[in-house]
């Protein structure tokens, strides 16, 4: 049996407490002697003060931060392995001068829309983190041929949107945001997608993105915004609380109420909560808005929907085909970004690869009574390229990959954040001494992409990419696809769609029981001995 980890419900980084010793009682996570005159605060202590703020991630952090579940789920991407091949070449002639890495195709399609990498950014919303970094976000996904989906609640907090009989009108923000990603991509890979979720379709958001903006792709959200509930935001200024409210938003504390503004003006109350609603997705009036949508010119449709239980992986992909939608988004539990409440996060919801396994089930039933099959995109904590990999190739029965693409958010925000602050570093002189000594003190030498994007784009333009961190998201981008590119070679697939189950092995009982992948010791049992006895 494998050694049970200690117990982390009331110390966690994420809410910024600890307990005051180690030795805890494993059921509550309380310290074993819990005393008087502790001043460590844990979960419980932090309470104490500060009440329903202990459920999200540090407030204080809000905006400058993401955050996502630091629970072991059972089953991660390293329990299942790639099995390299040397005697067969699948998508190239085997030739030892063609058969290099960097001509491996990692070129996809997704939701009609062409990719050049088999990732996209996933829905980047109302957050202030993701408002910050939203130039690098745009700038860094276009100039990688890839797909951004713009996340829900834009207009509704936008403070110059223009309302008209409760529609939105005009969004600056939501303006800016589109121009920004079209003003360097090449109209050729990747599109920007516009997300609405229940208050923006009750706001006309999707219209006006498709009428006033001419945006090809409209998401549509199921029921997934901090986890399985409505999004959330945070905001510290009185006035906007109740602006938010006044445009029908749920805020907590009540900014109206004259208790909570007292409490605001000494300080007990330093931020407010803004929910979006919790829907009930209705078939009837999904279906109308999607024939809307379509007569208005939108050319394809999307969903993204959450890590709810295996019945609702079925509904989904149920009503998808019915409406013939062009790619779905499924969110596994552990990813996040905003402010996705802690237990929420760590407690609830369906693990990303427990997750895919259903998606690939209802995939393959609704081959089989020749339904329409949506292009399904998988998110939830990816960060690397041996993930992405295998989550494309366990998608494969034989025919090509059911995931045509890996939505990701948190790791291209970190990218683009960790480009800025040490851009900011070297303004002020202040890079790490070891890292100068490293990769240099200037940016055109510890960006090691520099040469490449100056020679593409010139000076000017570097300068822009450079200032808003897009440099880093292209960097990492690079990076991620040069690690496909290795790891497919090695399974001598030089084609992405060429990717399937049989480049995998479950190392544990528990992966193979999930997947349906034979363990290691069961790979290629059929012809093993059949190969030496000819």
């Amino acid at each position: 049996m494998p050694e049970k980890k200690l117990p982390t419900e009331n110390s966690s980084i994420l809410t910024g407490t600890r307990t005051r010793v180690p030795d805890i009682t494993p059921l509550s996570g309380l310290c074993a002697l819990c005393i008087y005159s502790c001043p460590i605060l844990c979960e419980v202590g932090k309470s104490v003060f500060r009440g329903r703020e202990v459920i999200y991630p540090e407030p204080e952090e809000f905006g400058l931060s993401t955050a996502a579940a630091n629970k072991d789920f059972g089953l991660d991407w390293s329990d299942i392995q790639l099995m390299p091949r040397l005697s067969e070449v699948f998508g190239i002639e085997p030739n030892p001068d063609k058969m290099i890495f960097e001509n491996v195709d990692v070129s996809t399609r997704y939701g009609g829309v062409d990719l050049s990498i088999p990732v996209f950014i996933a829905a980047l919303g109302s957050t202030d983190v993701a408002k910050r970094n939203w130039e690098g976000i745009a700038y860094g996904a276009a100039i990688s041929g890839t797909a951004l989906v713009i996340g829900e609640n834009v207009c509704g907090m936008d403070r110059e949107a223009v309302f008209v009989d409760g529609k939105v009108a005009s969004s600056k923000d939501m303006e800016f945001r589109v121009k920004i990603y079209r003003e360097l991509w090449d109209g050729k890979y990747g599109d920007i997608a516009v997300q609405t979720n229940v208050e923006d379709e009750m706001m006309g958001v999707d219209i006006y993105a498709a009428s006033k903006l001419e945006v090809n792709i409209v998401e549509k959200k199921f029921g997934q915004g901090a986890k399985s509930i409505g999004g959330e935001v945070r905001v510290s200024s009185l006035e906007r609380a109740i602006e938010l409210k006044k445009r029908g938003y749920i805020v907590i504390p009540d900014p109206e109420d004259k208790d909570v503004q007292e409490a605001f003006k000494l300080g007990a109350i330093k931020t407010f909560e803004r929910h979006s609603r919790v829907a009930k997705p209705s078939i009837e009036k999904f279906l109308e808005r999607i024939d809307l949508l379509r007569s208005m010119g939108v050319k394809r449709v999307w969903i993204k929907t959450g890590c709810y239980r295996p019945a609702d992986v079925a509904f989904v992909m149920k009503l998808a085909s019915e409406a013939k939608v062009d790619g779905v988004t499924f969110d596994g539990a552990g990813g996040g970004t905003g402010m996705s409440p802690v237990p929420m996060m760590n407690e609830s919801g369906v693990p990303t690869i427990y997750l895919e396994a259903w998606v690939l089930r209802a995939c393959e039933l609704m081959k089989k009574k020749g339904m329409h099959i949506p292009d399904i995109a998988m998110a939830g904590g990816f960060s690397n390229e041996h993930q992405i990999v295998k989550a494309i190739a366990i998608s494969n029965f034989g025919d090509k990959p059911y995931v045509k693409a890996i939505a990701m958010a948190r790791a291209p925000l970190l990218a683009v954040m960790k480009a800025k602050y040490f851009l900011e570093l070297y303004k002020k002189n202040a890079l790490p001494q070891q890292f100068v000594e490293r990769y240099g003190s200037k940016p055109e030498s510890f960006f090691i992409t520099s040469y490449e994007i100056i020679s593409k784009y010139g000076v000017n333009t570097y300068q822009k990419l450079l200032e808003s961190g897009a440099i880093g998201l292209y960097t990492y981008f690079k990076k991620i696809t040069t690690g496909i590119k290795i790891l497919m070679a090695g399974q001598r697939k030089y084609k992405l769609w060429l990717l399937d189950r049989s480049d995998l092995a479950a190392l544990t009982e528990r992966a193979a029981r999930v997947t349906g992948l034979p363990t290691i010791d069961a790979v290629d049992s059929d012809v093993f001995e059949l190969i030496l006895s000819k």
